[in-house]
């Protein structure tokens, strides 16, 4: 039974398409029939017309006769020309002519011996277009089959609308694919469970199906369906090795993933550890140090000092506030656990709370009036302007800090209008290698601590950019015209819809 010439497609989109084998077909045949009553007798007109009377060259002709038949319409028209040409020789050619008697035994010898060679040449003739035939089809199924791998492995698809391609390629009901849940014992027989599957109620055992192709030790797939060609059990052995392929690659996929968690878990309890260490610690310390001291009963304090002492403690208590909500706030966007509550904010609104830490004479509140809203969770937006504004206050510390917003043309986030806040310092700067750095989790600018004192672990500014892009925005660094360093934070305009984001 032939094989389909074209191959359904599947909702994925992926053609297998594989050329049929038909051998000569029936046209050809007929073709070479007619050829066959035609040319022999063709030949012995033109050597009768001509007046030519070489039995040898006139038998070639006849051999060339039927090598021509050979090659259109295959073996049984090219042994009609050869009997057909045989009889034409004796007929007209071989003495006594006329006569369908031979008078030589040698020229019989030589029809006999044209004849075999005619049918030996027609048979290899008919042979050799069949498996050229079949040559072109295995290349083109070969072709076909690698272009078929080439795009499942560079794909995302799942292991069960892979199975679905080869179930519908194949044109069965259901496949399952099996894998060995352990060491065979001897004398046992060895365990199988459902990996995947796909169709209506694909075959769990090995007895329901009726097919199964054994991929390796491993793996085996399970068939429900029709007969198959030889053709089809030929790509169910391929589609097995690409299964197999497929499942390994997901579960590649799966480790990579899983050792890049594991890595960033590592990571952020190494740096949890560091900043327990120091940048927990010095406030700690400090907060000890002034508590110890007020409560010294056998000496008093000035007024002015006390008020110091309180500060103190105030300050390092909120220094960990700060420390101890980044950690939280990074454990969160690391565990992708942020859902912003997504409001109508304004810039305004949260400059108050935002900035209730940072020292006044260092800000510059250049926001312009009547700015549209933007779409951001107000809670999120304080923290992701208290970093940014920490940060700049912190790196530059010679340099007013300017605060601006805009909004108009040419200002987007996707394909939806934005409003932008920068945050703008003329400081040192940071060179194009440290701007991609920054943003990291525990990154600080040369990994040391910063020029205004202070200390940090390296949170703020990504965990400014995890809020940002949480809520639908970007947060990029740009160079400041004159030197330093520009904060752009770009948020979607509020248009009256929002909600929970994920």
């Amino acid at each position: 039974m032939p094989a389909p010439e074209a191959l359904p497609d599947d909702a994925h989109g992926l053609l297998l398409r594989l050329p049929t084998v038909r051998g000569i077909g029936r046209g050809r045949i007929m073709a070479g029939l007619v050829l066959a009553l035609v040319l022999p007798a063709a030949v012995e007109i033109l050597v009768t017309v001509t007046g030519f009377r070489n039995f040898a060259v006139t038998m070639l002709f006849q051999l060339a006769a039927a090598v021509a038949v050979a090659a259109i319409g295959g073996l049984w028209p090219a042994v009609v020309a050869a009997v057909l040409g045989s009889f034409l020789l004796n007929y007209f050619s071989a003495e006594p002519v006329g006569s369908l008697s031979i008078a030589d035994p040698t020229t019989l010898f030589t029809l006999v011996v044209f004849l075999a060679v005619a049918c030996g040449v027609a048979l290899a003739v008919g042979l050799a277009t069949r498996r050229a035939q079949e040559a072109a089809q295995s290349g083109a199924e070969a072709t076909a089959l690698s272009g078929l791998a080439l795009r499942i492995l560079s794909s995302d698809d799942t292991l069960e609308s892979f199975l679905e391609k080869v179930r519908v390629t194949l044109g069965v009901e259901a496949v399952t694919l099996l894998g060995a849940t352990g060491e065979r014992l001897p004398g046992a027989q060895r365990g199988w469970q459902v990996l995947a599957g796909a169709g209506v109620q694909p075959p769990v055992t090995h007895a329901a199906a009726d097919h199964a192709a054994v991929v390796d030790p491993h793996y085996t797939l399970l068939l429900r369906g029709g007969p198959l060609t030889p053709q089809q059990q030929r790509l169910l052995a391929a589609f097995g090795a690409l299964v197999v392929a497929v499942r390994e690659r997901q579960q590649l996929a799966r480790s990579r993933r899983d050792n890049q968690r594991l890595a960033e878990g590592n990571k952020m309890r190494t740096s949890i550890l560091r900043a327990v260490s120091h940048d927990l610690r010095t406030p700690l310390a400090g907060i000890k140090l002034a508590v110890g001291s007020l409560r010294q009963e056998d000496v008093t304090f000035p007024p002015a000092v006390q008020r110091e002492l309180l500060e103190t403690i105030e300050n390092y208590a909120d220094r960990l506030d700060h420390l101890v909500g980044n950690l939280l706030d990074m454990s969160r966007i690391t565990a992708d656990a942020v859902n912003p509550l997504l409001t109508g904010v304004g810039w305004a609104q949260v400059l108050p709370e935002a900035l209730r830490g940072v020292p006044v004479g260092r800000l510059r509140n250049e926001l312009p009036p009547n700015l549209p809203p933007v779409q951001a969770d107000a809670g999120m937006l304080e923290r992701v302007v208290a970093n940014i504004a920490e940060n700049a206050v912190k790196y530059a510390p010679d340099s007013d800090v300017i605060i601006t917003a805009r909004t108009g043309a040419g200002i987007r986030v996707g394909d939806r209008p934005a409003g932008e806040l920068r945050v703008i310092d003329h400081g040192s700067g940071v060179g194009h290698a440290e701007v991609l750095e920054m943003f990291r989790p525990f990154q600080r600018l040369g990994d040391s601590p910063s020029p205004g004192g202070g200390g940090g672990i390296g949170l703020g500014l990504a965990v400014a950019k995890g809020f940002t892009e949480a809520m639908g925005g970007t947060l990029v660094a740009e160079a400041t015209p004159g030197g330093g360093l520009t904060m752009v934070v770009t948020l979607p305009l509020w248009t009256g819809h929002g909600g929970n984001a994920a």
